[in-house]
């Protein structure tokens, strides 16, 4: 008898194909559903760390050129009204409303600190924005995902235990293969959703450093308008 059901254990596919190939229904599609989260999860990881790494060069570079003692006029001339650098945005947003809150005669609008204020950081709300965006599917992928998988798993194991009872056999090569593609499921929901919780958690911080680091050199370049603007 041992020798039977091993012999028909060996006959059984448990590669992950095999596994998949054999699952009901609605396991299958509970597996593609967390393989399609898992795949987004890892595009979106990706992006991210690609666009956070040539931010924070971005504002390295431009940072330098600011400080580097030139006029500002100047390095706005440079750079022009419309920049692709997240910094120099928020730099040519302040410069820009600066400009306008000049008259012919050469004098300042009143309320000039509150406008330029205001524009850069209507900028880094945008650029805020651009680096948060496709962070809330991380988080869902994170928080759904064991769920979803433990879904198949309990579908998947029901089937198993009706299997059983048709059969009218508790063999373990009659059991095993049931559970083992229900425990899949479960599998692939800690895959899809772990990465995407460490990914959330760092690419959220990353995001927050960045976002600070626009702020405070928001804050100095303000400061510096508003020496000129108290000259």
């Amino acid at each position: 008898m041992e020798a039977e059901t091993l012999a028909l254990a060996q006959e059984i596919d448990f590669s992950f194909w095999g596994l998949f190939a054999r699952a009901t229904l609605t396991v299958k599609l509970v597996m593609v559903i967390l393989m399609v989260a898992s795949f987004w999860a890892w595009s979106i990881i990706i992006q991210k760390l690609i666009m956070y790494r040539a931010a924070r060069r971005e504002a390295d570079v431009f940072d330098q050129a600011f400080w580097s003692g030139d006029p500002l006029d100047a390095l706005f001339e440079q750079i022009g009204p419309e920049p692709k650098g997240s910094s120099q945005k928020i730099f040519a947003a302040g410069m820009i409303e600066w400009r306008r809150s000049h008259r012919t005669d050469g004098g300042l609008i009143a309320g000039a600190q509150a406008r330029i204020d205001r524009s850069m950081d209507v900028a880094i709300n945008k650029e805020a924005e651009a680096l948060q965006k496709g962070l809330p599917v991380l988080a869902t992928v994170g928080s759904t995902a064991p769920f979803i998988g433990l879904f198949g798993t309990v579908w998947g194991i029901m089937n198993a235990f009706i299997e059983i009872a048709e059969q009218q056999n508790t063999n373990l090569a009659v059991v095993a293969p049931g559970i083992a593609e229900a425990l899949l499921a479960t599998g692939l929901g800690l895959l899809a959703a772990i990465p995407a919780v460490i990914f959330y958690n760092k690419l959220s911080a990353d995001s927050d450093r960045i976002v600070a680091g626009y702020e405070a050199f928001a804050d100095e370049f303000a400061t510096i308008l508003s020496r000129q603007l108290d000259s």
